[in-house]
């Protein structure tokens, strides 16, 4: 025991020293002030800037009252698994949903979307006869967990690259059953895959695809069903996987497909079966919350132009911004202990919230900013960060790493307090 304990501080005073050590901030959110938060630590008010939840549906008014009523009529917990007494019939009304905001026969949920990815991965490459599971180099680590778990053949292809697909698929025997995995946002930097152009490859060669929509479910197409509908693929994708905690603002995961494919995770996963199902009242808001970001546009329309109007100051301001077409913001540092800094100095100075990445959760020497507007950041939100951010590269002499081909603005920068109006900078 005492040789496990040594064992144990000796690995986190290694991370500690290179910058990676994880700490929480103690945060209330204060519905009807999001992005506001109370950070307990710090006694006092702060603006999130790195929260998933994009649209700010988990203080919606629809989302909260259908859950309150679910917990008052179904009370607090599900009781069991989905097939032990623990599906309710908002799990069935949210599954149906999901399924037609896909344009897919059959959903099923799960309690995260690191473990749809996890279980269904798992499942499939385990269980269907030689099968071959080809992923994104960057894809999320719930992905590669699960390719991992399920003992599978797999080939790694280059970031986005379909003609590299193309190769790895050709070296494959044509009756393999193989799968195509890879997301349509990635989360890091930010940038889309070119989902066309693998689909065309995965069905050139009989090859299944699985496509990660968490980073842009409720956010991108007429009804909100990701990056696949908006380019009108949906039909030509065979797993869309989802989550139901960042854009729809509650928690849970779910895949959707069609009904033989979804019934066979259900039944043979085992993330899935042995699982308690995600209480009612947490089905309850998430089926809220895809109904209405599905015939109201409203949300995700102002998200882009916050989105365009952070990274238009973040241009002028010559800050080393990593160019996306999404409405990821990240902002390059290259140095762990660095990046802390910065974020430990916004959140005491400042009172803005931003959470420094490090590895494992990027590659080393890319250590990042990584921010998040949403359609309730003001513009003086806006000028606060990015004065606040200058001000801090100025006083560090931050030069951005020159692959980048950024330059530092050496200015003083004395900025105001935001007010809570919402304005458009011009």
């Amino acid at each position: 025991m005492r040789d496990s304990e040594a064992f144990f501080q000796s690995r986190l005073e290694q991370i500690r020293a290179e910058g990676r050590y994880r700490t929480f901030a103690d945060l209330k959110r204060r519905v009807g002030a999001y992005p506001r938060a109370y950070d307990h630590s710090l006694q006092s008010e702060v603006t999130v800037w790195c929260s998933n939840d994009y649209l700010g549906m988990g203080q919606h008014p629809a989302v909260r009252a259908a859950m309150h009523e679910a917990i008052d009529c179904a009370g607090a917990g599900a009781g069991g698994t989905r097939n032990i007494s623990g599906t309710s019939h908002y799990h069935v009304l949210l599954e149906r949903e999901i399924a037609d905001l896909h344009g897919k026969d059959a959903a099923l949920l799960f309690s995260s979307g690191y473990i749809a990815n996890d279980a269904t991965l798992s499942t499939l490459g385990a269980l269907l006869p030689g099968c071959v599971i080809f992923s994104d180099a960057h894809n999320h680590a719930s992905m590669i967990q699960g390719i991992r778990h399920s003992g599978a053949e797999k080939y790694i292809f280059r970031h986005n690259d379909a003609e590299d697909l193309a190769r790895k698929l050709a070296a494959v025997g044509a009756r393999r059953p193989k799968i195509v995995c890879f997301e349509s946002v990635y989360s890091m930097d930010g940038d889309i895959a070119p989902v066309a152009d693998l689909c065309d490859v995965a069905e050139r060669y009989g090859a299944m695809t699985y496509l990660d929509e968490v980073h842009a479910v409720g956010l991108y197409g007429h009804r909100g069903g990701g990056i696949a509908e908006r380019e009108g693929l949906s039909h030509r994708v065979t797993i869309i996987q989802g989550t139901l905690a960042k854009a729809f603002g509650v928690v849970g995961g779910y895949i959707t497909a069609s009904a033989s494919l979804v019934d066979f995770v259900r039944s043979f996963s085992p993330g899935f079966i042995f699982t308690s199902a995600l209480p009612p009242a947490v089905a309850a808001g998430a089926l809220a919350s895809v109904r209405h970001l599905k015939k109201d546009s409203s949300l995700r329309v102002l998200h882009q132009e916050r989105v365009a109007a952070l990274k238009r100051e973040l241009v002028k301001s010559e800050l080393p911004m990593i160019a996306s077409p999404s409405h990821i913001v990240p902002v390059f540092v290259g140095n762990p202990l660095t990046c802390k800094a910065i974020s430990d100095e916004l959140l005491r100075c400042y009172g803005v919230y931003v959470q420094a990445i490090n590895y494992p959760t990027v590659p080393r020497g890319t250590e990042r900013l990584r921010l998040a507007p949403t359609p309730l950041h003001s513009d003086p939100d806006i000028l606060w960060l990015v004065n606040a951010m200058q001000g801090i590269w100025d006083r560090l002499k931050l030069v951005p790493a020159a692959e980048h081909s950024y330059r530092c603005q050496r200015r003083q920068i004395t900025p105001e307090r935001p007010s809570a109006s919402r304005g458009s900078i011009a």
